[in-house]
């Protein structure tokens, strides 16, 4: 049985894709790597991560781009904010029997496959405290109103930038009729913010497989990983939850732009440069003063 990682990725993340990397191969340096290309613009990254961590491309571009297009054409080509993101779906159909599923805005703290070993008793896997937060950027109440999921299957909301499961479990055929479903009837779901592929991918995972598991639901708990929680605890170059006593297996800057001064900032710079050197200034965290901020000091040098 053959257990593997998919990221996608194009050049525009490449700053992205070496800290996640470097922190996938610091913990574990054997478990294959696969890159998706998010576009055509891939061939710079696809060579920095092929050369530094033995990262392949996805064999059949023309799967991807066959499949991608359909599901966008389903939904119509205007109707999504990021369309590629649904070339990710091809996680389904690619060399792996078992595989997990990571955004390039992740580091990884320790061997992150291990986490398939969850599989052993479930088909699909996820790790994070989104259902907490409610329906919003996968589904609107009507959803709810009109009995397509009940209170206890939306326990089971998962963020789409980690995720894991078994090949072929979902068939191109149950995605093309998973995106059919899902739009004849778009007002189940919560596009507010341009989110794409979260509110389709989350309501398919509900409907059509039955054996989920959340990790941080575990005995004893799990910790979050959303790098908008300000508690996490620095404990060298990891982070742990103080209110679990318990490390983080990865944090993810979901919707949170990735640069000096961002939360936790020290650990991307840490594992993205890592092993080569880090730029002057990259490290600066001074913020750029407002207009009015600079109007005030202009006052005072006057005074």
């Amino acid at each position: 049985m053959s257990r593997g990682i998919y990221i996608i990725a194009n050049d525009k993340v490449t700053e992205q894709a070496i800290a996640l990397l470097e922190s996938i191969r610091l913990y574990d340096a054997d478990t294959p790597v696969v890159m998706i290309p998010y576009d055509d613009n891939y061939q710079e990254i696809a060579k920095v991560l092929n050369e530094s961590y033995g990262v392949t491309v996805y064999d059949d571009l023309e799967f991807i781009d066959r499949l991608s297009k359909q599901l966008q054409q389903i939904f119509g080509e205007k109707f999504f904010a990021r369309p590629n993101q649904f070339r990710k779906q091809a996680c389904w159909f690619g060399p792996f029997d078992e595989f997990i599923y990571i955004d390039t805005d992740i580091v990884v703290f320790e061997k992150i496959a291990d986490t398939l070993n969850y599989l052993e008793n479930a088909d699909f896997i996820c790790c994070d405290y989104q259902h907490s937060q409610g329906i919003t950027n996968v589904f609107t109440p009507k959803a709810l109103e009109d009995k397509v999921f009940n209170e206890e299957d939306l326990k089971d909301i998962f963020n789409g930038g980690f995720w894991g499961s078994k090949k072929q479990l979902i068939s191109e055929e149950t995605l093309y009729e998973t995106f059919r479903e899902c739009a004849a009837h778009p007002e189940y779901f919560d596009f507010s913010q341009k989110t794409s592929d979260q509110p389709i991918v989350n309501y398919m995972i509900l409907k059509k497989i039955p054996r989920r598991f959340n990790i941080v639901r575990r005995l004893g708990g799990a910790p979050g990983n959303w790098a908008g929680s300000k508690h996490f605890q620095v404990q060298g170059n990891r982070l742990s939850d103080p209110n679990l006593n318990q490390p983080l297996q990865y944090l993810h800057w979901a919707g949170i732009r990735i640069e000096p001064g961002c939360p936790y900032w020290e650990i991307w710079e840490h594992y993205r440069y890592l092993n080569s050197p880090k730029p002057p200034q990259v490290a600066s965290t001074k913020k750029s003063k407002t207009l009015w901020q600079q109007l005030k000091d202009k006052i005072k040098s006057f005074s």
